[in-house]
């Protein structure tokens, strides 16, 4: 019986000292992070180096930018979202050889992006002239599709 109790101990103690390397990991990569928070999900933790999640975008810069009737393009993704997850490979190098900057906003950081832009699925473009919603994309498409979406606005 001693034995498995010390076999236990042993294992709680593997277990707890795997949590407390994976937790001080996760600190020091969310050290300076764009969120300017400490406590990210580790899915966004994931996409900090990531070449794909450079632009983006946190809700007080967007509301300044729209508050101030600038135009934007905005991809609002989350991490854990699958078709977010295919959709930005398409997205990023289309608007990049188009020449067009789309902004990105994390839904899973920021979910009051949901009921303030009206997004029921994700990922959704929106389109911002002056400020104002022109048009909108949403789920998964195509190169072909987005390269329609950016010509048309």
């Amino acid at each position: 019986m001693k034995k498995v109790v010390i076999f236990l101990c042993i294992i709680i103690a593997l277990f707890a000292a795997i949590s407390l390397a994976t937790k001080m990991q996760q600190s020091k990569k969310t050290i300076g992070n764009i969120y300017g928070k400490s406590n990210l999900h580790p899915l966004t933790i994931d996409q900090l180096d990531n070449p794909l999640y450079q632009n983006l975008i946190l809700p007080a810069a967007l509301n300044k930018k729209l508050e101030k009737g600038e135009d934007a393009i905005v991809y609002f993704y989350s991490p854990e979202c699958s078709f977010c997850m295919q959709t930005t490979p398409i997205l990023n190098p289309v608007a990049e050889e188009m020449k067009i900057s789309v902004l990105q906003y994390n839904l899973l950081e920021f979910k009051e992006g949901y009921n303030q832009y009206k997004i029921e699925y994700t990922p959704t473009l929106i389109y911002f002239i002056a400020g104002r919603e022109h048009a909108r994309i949403v789920g998964l498409h195509t190169q072909e599709e987005f390269e329609d979406f950016f010509t048309k606005i």
